[in-house]
């Protein structure tokens, strides 16, 4: 005599359960982005640096040896400058990218979340031979570094 129990599970009914399970635990987290992601439309529209700071900031940064702006002294294409800030200021909310000469002064800029590593690294373009400004913003303050770069091969249509 055979007695049948049913089907017995396999290792594909095993994963699909548990996707299952993990899945309707999602259902409860919330999945709402954070209130600072504004893009900066406004500062990015202007065309001076000193405009565009004033729209991103609403203040004007002071120079400062904790921030370290790093970036070729001459670029051979200015279709991709290397650069990349780092800092030792404490409380960093944000790093922004200027270059003076370009369409747009403001080239980018970061939200810096609580608790990660002040550092941001991105390869801008360039239409010429200009300063490139870095703004930490930091305990509700605004310091800056400032670079010259020489472009040799221009990359905003240059």
């Amino acid at each position: 005599m055979t007695i049948t129990t049913g089907p017995h599970p396999t290792r594909r009914l095993i994963l699909q359960g548990a996707a299952g399970v993990a899945l309707l635990g999602l259902g409860n987290l919330p999945f709402a982005p954070p209130d600072n992601d504004k893009y900066p439309e406004e500062a990015f529209k202007q065309k001076s640096e000193a405009d565009a700071i004033k729209a991103l900031y609403g203040k004007t940064a002071e120079p400062s040896d904790k921030v370290k702006l790093d970036a070729p002294e001459i670029a051979e294409n200015g279709g991709v400058v290397p650069i990349s800030v780092t800092t030792t200021l404490d409380k960093v909310t944000s790093i922004s990218f200027f270059v003076a000469e370009n369409p747009s002064a403001l080239a980018a800029s970061y939200k810096i979340p609580d608790g990660t590593i002040p550092a941001v690294a991105n390869r801008l373009k360039m239409a010429k031979t200009t300063n490139v400004t870095a703004i930490v913003e930091a305990d509700g303050k605004l310091y800056s570094a400032t670079k010259e770069v020489k472009v040799t091969v221009g990359g905003c249509g240059g």
